[in-house]
């Protein structure tokens, strides 16, 4: 089957859906949670619940990448006092799918976009106030971790949109720049892998799935490469700005659509 005519998509449909996938190399390298905007572009381009499945592999592409690139720099302390708790949000969001129709998803993915822009803008104000961020050895690290794993794994299970939850845990965490990519790294690329057989199970991910993906896959590598070269040189003060922005909007079309 042509790529081209999954989903009756258009030209400009999967133009949209490859810029989506260079946002996302460029997010996995860069700024982790941008990818916000690219959910948005899928779940508006694609069914809502199909949105989920094709763009599972992609970032899966992204987070292999980004894990070549910061490998060195995880913290696994940090990643093994989260992933009990992700993995309890994320057969969560399986049952939450297994019950939901296409409406319900569409809804829930914008109504989980404005709730993670209303969580970074959040995080930006608080992020200056933090003196002493809490370690995952204290008691209140280990309940801060638990509560954003849980809420982490619910969201990129139902809409991979787990990012701006972890990137806010992370950076209360107390992460320098590299600390946090390379424990992002791993945690998406072990928490996406574990979310396959799910998916493949909930009917999301099947062979036109995969050909659309093996056309996109394309798009993360030089956007991958691209946030690499930007991430010692980009205002992130401005970049953030835009996304949370442009997520805005995706949330409300979704919402309104």
């Amino acid at each position: 089957m042509n790529t081209m005519t999954l989903w009756h998509i258009t030209g400009w449909e999967f133009a949209a859906l490859a810029c989506a996938a260079l946002l996302v190399g460029f997010s996995k390298t860069a700024v982790s949670g941008a990818n916000t905007v690219s959910l948005a572009i899928f779940a508006a381009v694609l069914p809502a619940r199909a949105s989920t499945g094709v763009l599972l592999p992609v970032l899966i592409a992204g987070d292999v990448l980004a894990v070549l690139t910061y490998r060195r720099h995880a913290h696994w302390p940090t990643l093994w006092k989260l992933f009990p708790a992700v993995a309890v949000g994320v057969v969560a969001g399986t049952l939450f799918l297994m019950w939901a129709d296409d409406g319900i998803v569409r809804t829930s993915i914008g109504a989980i976009l404005l709730l993670m822009a209303g969580v970074t803008v959040w995080r930006r104000r608080t992020a200056d106030a933090e003196e002493e961020p809490d370690t995952v050895a204290s008691r209140t690290g280990r309940v801060k971790a638990r509560s954003y794993g849980v809420l982490g794994g619910f969201t990129t299970m139902v809409a991979n949109a787990g990012g701006p939850v972890m990137s806010m845990y992370l950076l209360s965490a107390g992460f320098r720049k590299l600390g946090f990519l390379g424990t992002s790294a791993f945690f998406f690329l072990i928490v996406n892998v574990s979310k396959v057989p799910f998916s493949v199970g909930l009917g999301l991910i099947d062979g036109r799935s995969l050909l659309l993906d093996a056309a996109l896959v394309a798009f993360v590598v030089p956007g991958a490469f691209l946030g690499k070269w930007a991430v010692s040189r980009i205002n992130q003060q401005l970049f953030e700005r835009l996304v949370i922005a442009a997520t805005v909007v995706g949330g409300v079309q979704l919402l309104i659509r």
